[in-house]
């Protein structure tokens, strides 16, 4: 079960640093370190990640052995943010390849995996915004970001421990799901199927994702398969 033993800071650099400390100190599968406030938190591609103390969920995972989960780990993370907001809160979620989760085309949560496959651990990191508001985030995010609470409209977020105990309930279940399973759930919610997108070296339309979770997209010169990296909207 995941969320046992629980570590909480009020104040640390980062969780995911705090839960790779205790990965190397034998800490058990399911072992979870949450926070008020990060003084160095990140994104995917060595992103800052923002968030004023007590408005966000600041959760890192220890996971070990997952065999064949493995491979599926960034979809099965994604779908489980997604199950977990829409548990507490009338939100819907959408998923951007790979597993930034969406509500009505906003970031509200995003997620960083780190750690050694070749150890059997990992470290899942998730950060979702509960109740920032608008003039909380930086300038350059406040249109492209969003919180459960504002995408609610409610003036009541949902509490953090609600959410918390919503995510790794969901993650506990989508880890045991069959890889098809999990990559038929994560297409239902691909928020780039069909859309124009670019990257690094190309642009294409994206057609969804392979059975191996790479993105799918339509190319001048073909088909290709993306399975790392950045893409965005095609402006």
């Amino acid at each position: 079960m995941i969320g046992r033993p629980r570590v909480h800071y009020r104040l640390t650099d980062s969780t995911n640093e705090r839960a790779k400390d205790l990965a190397l100190q034998r800490a058990p599968h399911g072992t979870i370190v949450t926070a008020d406030e990060q003084t160095a938190g990140r994104g995917r591609q060595g992103r800052t990640w923002v968030a004023p103390p007590g408005s966000a969920l600041l959760f890192s995972a220890l996971l070990r052995d997952l065999g064949k989960a493995q491979a599926h780990l960034p979809l099965a993370a994604a779908l489980a943010v997604c199950e977990a907001c829409e548990r507490v809160a009338p939100v819907s979620c959408r998923i951007k390849w790979p597993n930034d989760v969406w509500i009505d085309g906003r970031k509200v949560a995003g997620i960083l995996i780190e750690g050694r496959p070749q150890e059997g651990w990992a470290v899942l990191g998730v950060g979702v915004n509960v109740s920032t508001r608008k003039g909380d985030f930086p300038p350059e995010l406040r249109d492209i970001a969003t919180s459960i609470a504002a995408s609610a409209q409610s003036a009541n977020a949902p509490a953090s421990d609600e959410l918390l105990r919503a995510l790794t309930e969901a993650l506990d279940a989508r880890l045991a799901d069959k890889p098809k399973a999990i990559v038929a759930a994560w297409r239902e919610r691909d928020a780039l199927d069909g859309q124009k997108v670019q990257w690094q070296s190309g642009e294409g339309v994206a057609e969804g994702i392979n059975e191996d979770g790479a993105l799918v997209v339509q190319t001048h010169s073909g088909r290709v398969f993306l399975d790392a990296g950045e893409v965005h909207l095609r402006r």
